[in-house]
This record gives C-alpha cells, structure tokens and sequence, in this order.
C-alpha cells in the first residue's frame, strides 16, 4: 500500500547523516591547517575557508570583520589564519578572572585575545573536533606562552566540560556546521553557569537555502550551505532554556560575504549576525519583583 509520506528517517540513519556530515567538515579544515602550516593556499583568499601565507591578505580579512591591527599584533605569528565572520568579542564584555569557552577554536586566534581579558585568574578552554587544528592551536600557545589557555578535542554537540562551569561562551563562525544545532544550545545551556551568557558571531540564513546551496559540500565547508534561518535559531536557543536571546545580522557583512564564493549570489541568502542569550540565575535578585 503507497502512502503520500516517506517513511520516518530512523536515528540510526540521522546519526550516520550527521557522522557522514562532521567527517566532509573535518576533512575541510584539516586541510585548511595543513595548508596554513606549509605557507600554501587553499580556496578564496577572502572566505571563511580561504588561508593565505600572506600575513597582510589576512590583516585585511580580519579587519574587514571587526578586529583592530592591534589585536592581530598581540597573537603569535599563525593564530590568526583569516577566518570568522565577526568579532565575538565585541559584544561577550569578558571581565577578569572569568571562564571561556571557545566553541571551534581554529588556531586559537580568539582564545589568545581573550585570555588577556580575563586575565591571570582567568580561564580560556577552546573546543575543536579536527585534530590538526587542536595542535597548531597548542603550539601557537605555546609560543606564546599563554598559562590560561587550554585546547580540548571534541564535537561541540558533545562538549567535554563539566556542567555549569564556564562564564561565557564564544564562537566565531563555527556553530553553522554543526549538522545538529540544536543540540550545541543545549550543550552550551549546560556548561554555562546560571547568569552565563552566549556572545556568538556566525552566518544566519535571511530566507530559505535552495537544495543547490544546502547540498554543496564546499559552500556548507564555507559555512554558508548549512546556515540556519534567523527565527530557527532563534527558537532552537530559547528551548535550550535561554533567556533574552537577541540575533542582530549585518546587512554590512554581505561585503566580505559575497567575496566567499563569488560564483554564487549567496547575500542572497546570508549575513553574518551576532547571537547573544543569557543563562537566567533563578536565585538572582530581580528589583522589579521587590527582592532588593
């Protein structure tokens, strides 16, 4: 007997479509820091995917998405490798002594800058699932000398911290990979201490991706193919128990985001946005309801 709906996709099949999804991603960018350690070049110049030996075409991408020369000066040569599509930064107010975690922490570049935030009672833990990544990151702190910095391999649907740990959670342009989004906020929920708080930079999708874009391996790698709409995000972040959650996309992004893949018209489709929320404390005192 024929039926107008498919059949249910098993979670078997969901997880080996998402194992399937993690591995082409992985691959990507061990690729990528493979090609930044040797000098060599591999996809754009200008994407978020692109690596260049040129120190000065990756000043140029940095600043155009938010980071001032001063911070690219106060890194370890390497660590800032021309990625990202913002600057978390810049909206996460990190204070001294906190604890942050960076979600796809690359070759350290924001880990670096946050550590001399949060300072020498601080704590900065960044979370990457491709190996080679997690050693150019350790050895680019170690060039540096950071002694509260930390890399840990992992998934960042699966991280590899204790509950209700950390302070504040950064990401730059990391979280649109992920093949279970949904899954990150809740993971993210978990480790933020009550009043923790998200401070996010990443590619949303403004209307729906056609099947063209989602199904392209180098634009989903290039963190475009597999944006997620702002009010499915949106959603996905308040039902992992977020409190005021904001998503604020850049119209201005669409100037370094259609250099990403210029065969494309992909602003038709995403912007870079920054993604905040905040893990309520239920013990906070709240002056409207007269606690204070």
């Amino acid at each position: 007997m024929s039926s107008c709906c498919p059949p249910p996709v098993s979670k078997n099949e969901n997880h080996h479509e998402h194992d399937s999804h993690r591995q082409s991603v992985r691959d990507a960018y061990s690729q990528v820091a493979n090609a930044n350690n040797a000098g060599d070049a591999i996809g754009i110049e200008s994407s978020c995917c692109g690596v260049s030996d040129d120190s000065a075409i990756n000043t140029l991408i940095s600043t155009r998405i938010g980071y001032s020369e001063e911070d690219l000066k106060n890194v370890p040569s390497g660590a800032d490798m021309g990625l990202g599509c913002g600057n978390p930064r810049a909206i996460a107010s990190l204070k001294a002594g906190e604890t942050v975690v960076d979600l796809g922490a690359g070759g350290g570049f924001d880990c670096f800058l946050a550590s001399q935030e949060v300072g020498e009672t601080g704590r900065v833990i960044g979370i990457d699932m491709t190996p080679d990544m997690l050693s150019k990151a350790r050895n680019n702190a170690s060039k540096g000398k950071y002694t509260n910095v930390e890399f840990r391999l992992g998934e960042i649907e699966n991280l590899p911290l204790a509950d209700s740990t950390v302070d504040v959670i950064i990401s730059n342009c990391v979280i649109n990979l992920s093949p279970n989004k949904a899954r990150v906020f809740q993971e993210a929920f978990r480790i933020l201490k009550p009043g923790g708080r998200l401070a996010i930079s990443d590619v949303v999708a403004t209307v729906e991706l056609p099947d063209e874009m989602k199904n392209d391996p180098a634009l989903i790698a290039g963190c475009m193919g597999n944006a997620s709409l702002v009010d499915d995000l949106e959603t996905m972040i308040n039902e992992a128990g977020f409190s005021n959650v904001r998503i604020e996309p850049k119209d201005e992004s669409k100037e370094f985001i259609r250099d990403w893949a210029p065969d494309h018209n992909v602003t038709d489709y995403v912007v870079s946005a920054s993604i905040e929320g905040v893990k309520v404390d239920p013990n906070a005192c709240v002056p409207r309801a007269g606690c204070c």
